[in-house]
């Protein structure tokens, strides 16, 4: 809610402190509830296992970079004609991220692959690297459709590489019994990571709004990307930390 009214709720720090008082009331309340649940939702006596606790933060990390992507694209495409956009339909559109989602189908086979033979920091570093050269390349060069697709497929690659490297070094890192709870932590920051990111760029395209205008402009498009890539880069200090293999 609160990155959602952007600029806006800027101009009322009253409300703004407010909202943000409320949100904490509400995290560290469900924090004791689940702490002292005998049966937990979240098991967060988990995180603080290095491999899992890494695992989340990696993932929050990538999927922030993703989801400025997943969001920003189609944004992008939908621009009008124009002005520096390409005007393009919602089936346009669907039909330009197809392949990013071909590429994220296939991601999942060459992470196993490559944790087995390379270890799973080898595969998250090569997938951090790329996701950010495909954001600063999206950032850098944007008028032409190709642009937008080769960028968008690029990291829908590379972050199907992380997170499923992720997910794998988690699962085999715990025992048996507590491998649904490991790597479910590891699937709710992913969503927590993609909501984020959404609000976030969401907020940047809000706030790069001309006043009478409803189209962004094209430098709020371009921040949103280099944040983006900011965030992801981030993840390499993890990365740095964790194991070779799988398991820690």
């Amino acid at each position: 809610l609160v990155l959602g009214l952007g600029a806006d709720l800027f101009a009322q720090p009253l409300v703004l402190v407010g909202l943000v008082v409320l949100l904490a009331a509400f995290g560290a309340g469900w924090v004791a509830v689940e702490r002292r649940a005998a049966s937990p939702m979240v098991d967060l006596r988990m995180l603080t296992r290095p491999a899992v606790g890494k695992s989340c933060v990696l993932t929050f990390l990538i999927c922030v970079g993703t989801s400025a992507a997943t969001y920003l694209v189609p944004q992008l495409f939908a621009v009008p004609a124009d002005t520096y956009g390409f005007g393009a339909s919602a089936t346009a559109i669907g039909f330009f991220l197809l392949p990013g989602a071909l590429a994220a189908s296939l991601a999942g086979p060459i992470s196993g692959i490559g944790v087995r033979r390379l270890g799973s920091r080898a595969v998250v570093t090569a997938g951090v690297l790329l996701m950010a050269a495909g954001l600063l390349g999206l950032a850098a060069a944007h008028t032409e459709v190709w642009h937008l697709v080769v960028g968008k497929a690029l990291v829908a690659l590379a972050n199907g590489l992380c997170v499923t490297a992720m997910v794998t070094r988690t699962a085999t890192s715990v025992d048996l019994g507590d491998t649904g709870i490991a790597t479910g932590l590891v699937l709710v920051t992913r969503v927590i990571g993609f909501a984020v990111g959404v609000q976030v760029t969401g907020a940047i395209l809000t706030a790069g709004t001309p006043s009478g205008s409803k189209i962004p402009a094209e430098s709020a498009f371009v921040a949103g990307f280099v944040l983006a890539a900011a965030v992801t880069a981030l993840s390499l200090l993890v990365v740095r930390t964790m194991s070779k293999g799988v398991k820690e």
